[in-house]
């Protein structure tokens, strides 16, 4: 999913998570990307040390298709092991056994190599700041969306997205030649963080975000399963926030709005 979504991104690995993030800066027109997994669901043994006991993590930053060509090897492996090593070159090492024929095993091995990040840049990769969203609304399914959000590219590079708290979400494209609005109803929404901004807003009244429609596309092209949580936060004028649960996954993903 994430190959999908960032040519490269960076890997904090921390005792607890480990996170995918890609960091385009949101002013300059880029996305943004904040993914967490929690490590006990996916290692049965984890072992890691980072700078000091204060700044006790790790970044790095790696192709992303590589390391998914790579687990893709072990889908019917025995064991998996993920080890930082250092040939000639920094690597993240992917042992994997596979089962044979026979009694014996095979070991395939992978050296992605990768970029450690130093600790004076950690900085630019902190979770990114999530404003207070006018509306909030869940999604429809991911692969109908994708489905519409295609047919409009054919038509435009730029889309808005509008949502009421009425459970009402629009995708609209306006030319000079043709205007075009696909309406999904009755999506729900949750409750906002902010009780302020729910009570003092007239549920019909649409917020609205206006951003580049391939930007939207490569998010959905990236979703392989349908999530178990998809909400879209619009922060009017502002940005889209993705904020999606895949079982044990949280993907956060950002949007900007074009000027």
């Amino acid at each position: 999913m994430i190959a999908k979504l960032a040519k490269t991104c960076t890997l904090r690995i921390s005792p607890e998570k480990l996170n995918f993030i890609l960091c385009d800066r949101l002013v300059g027109g880029g996305v943004s990307m904040w993914c967490e997994l929690e490590q006990e669901n996916f290692f049965s043994e984890f072992q890691m040390e980072g700078v000091s006991a204060e700044n006790n993590a790790i970044y790095l930053e790696l192709t992303s298709e590589n390391l998914s060509r790579a687990l893709k090897t072990a889908q019917n492996a025995r064991t998996l092991k993920i080890k930082l090593t250092n040939k000639h070159f920094p690597c993240l090492t992917v042992s994997v056994e596979l089962l044979s024929m026979s009694t014996s095993s095979r070991i395939v091995t992978h050296d992605i190599p990768l970029k450690v990040i130093p600790r004076k840049l950690w900085k630019d990769f902190q979770q990114p700041s999530v404003p207070d969203a006018d509306v909030s609304i869940y999604l429809p399914v991911l692969k109908t969306l994708k489905s519409v959000v295609e047919k409009m590219k054919n038509i435009s590079n730029h889309l808005v997205i509008e949502a009421n708290l009425n459970g009402e979400l629009n995708l609209k494209i306006e030319t000079d030649l043709v205007c075009v609005t696909t309406h999904f109803k009755d999506l729900g929404n949750p409750p906002l963080a902010s009780d302020d901004a729910s009570r003092d807003r007239d549920p019909a009244e649409m917020a609205e975000v206006h951003v580049d429609i391939r930007k939207l596309l490569q998010f959905l092209a990236g979703q392989q399963v349908n999530p178990t949580r998809a909400l879209c936060n619009l922060v009017s004028s502002r940005m889209v926030h993705l904020d999606l649960l895949h079982e044990d996954v949280c993907l956060q993903y950002f949007i900007p709005a074009l000027s």
